[in-house]
């Protein structure tokens, strides 16, 4: 299977004033980000408020990416559910519809506490869409599946046919490396921590991530994968360094699904919202974080249209 290089960003999902799904920003949302060195988009995921959505809605903005792509522009499809048949069923209709992959996190009710059951419920999702890839999502931290992915390799290897990789959104960069390390590199391992590109790229892997706040910090963190393959070590801490500073921000602000969906607004691509049961931004807490921001010039170094 083909191997993802560079980055992939988990966009928001758009809202209008009323709180329906809001598909009309799309088309200059995919333009800005490949123009800012991103290579496709993870839709419906965490950083989409993909749980909150209706399955109507996850397939329309799905129809709506794909539809707005740029050439070479990859979409996939988080279809991650709490209900494996409708996770089988939005894994049919992204096959469908021309996708370029799905992937789905473990549900967070029920908690999977054993290897085998995780791969039983990647099996039926990955099965509705034999002919994409698909992609595990870990971020134990969202679903409380603290499990060993290298466990889970050695379980999924062979058993799912387009079973791709792991999108690895967890703290461990050893355990990181040793899921890249198997049977010399035979999964996709796409890095899932804005804040570690360098440390993961030092360890000789990290070809292809997935971010969150690449959404308005692209340019960086392109620029650290950018530096490092030119040998300029400094540059690459420098960048990587100025990524921390910039998620230390919206920690402030209740993350990247939060206050970086605020953010967009501030750089120019109003996405409204966050659905209930998301504590949203104080309009004085939009300010707070603008000074926070301009503080660290970041307003000079984001993502552009």
């Amino acid at each position: 299977m083909e191997k993802i290089i560079g980055l992939i960003d988990a966009p928001f999902t758009p809202f209008d004033a009323n709180g329906e799904v809001n598909l009309n920003p799309i088309p200059a949302y995919a333009k800005m980000l490949a123009k800012n060195g991103l290579k496709g988009v993870f839709i419906n995921g965490s950083s989409g408020e993909g749980y909150m959505l209706t399955e109507e809605e996850r397939m329309k903005l799905a129809e709506t990416w794909i539809a707005a792509a740029p050439e070479g522009f990859k979409v996939i499809v988080h279809v991650g559910s709490c209900c494996v048949k409708s996770s089988r069923m939005l894994a049919e209709h992204a096959q469908k519809i021309g996708a370029w992959g799905i992937g789905a996190m473990a549900p967070p009710f029920p908690r999977i506490g054993r290897i085998e059951e995780l791969v039983e419920y990647c099996e039926q999702i990955a099965a509705g869409a034999p002919e994409l890839p698909f992609y595990f999502y870990h971020i134990p931290a969202f679903n409380g599946a603290f499990l060993p992915m290298v466990d889970f390799l050695k379980a999924v290897d062979g058993r799912i046919p387009n079973f791709a990789g792991i999108k690895y959104t967890f703290e461990s960069l050893y355990e990181y490396n040793q899921c890249r390390l198997y049977k010399n590199g035979k999964f996709d391992m796409l890095h899932g921590q804005d804040e570690t590109i360098l440390p993961s790229l030092a360890q000789g892997g990290a070809q292809g991530g997935i971010g969150g706040t690449t959404n308005y910090n692209g340019r960086c963190l392109t620029g650290i994968i950018d530096a490092w393959k030119a040998g300029d070590i400094e540059k690459a801490r420098e960048l990587q360094n100025f990524a921390q500073d910039v998620i230390n921000v919206i920690c402030h602000y209740r993350g990247n699904i939060v206050g970086g969906k605020r953010i967009m607004k501030l750089i120019g691509l109003d996405l409204g919202r966050n659905r209930t049961p998301f504590r949203n931004m104080t309009d004085e807490e939009e300010q707070s974080m603008k000074a926070e921001l301009e503080a660290i010039d970041f307003f000079n170094k984001c993502n552009v249209f």
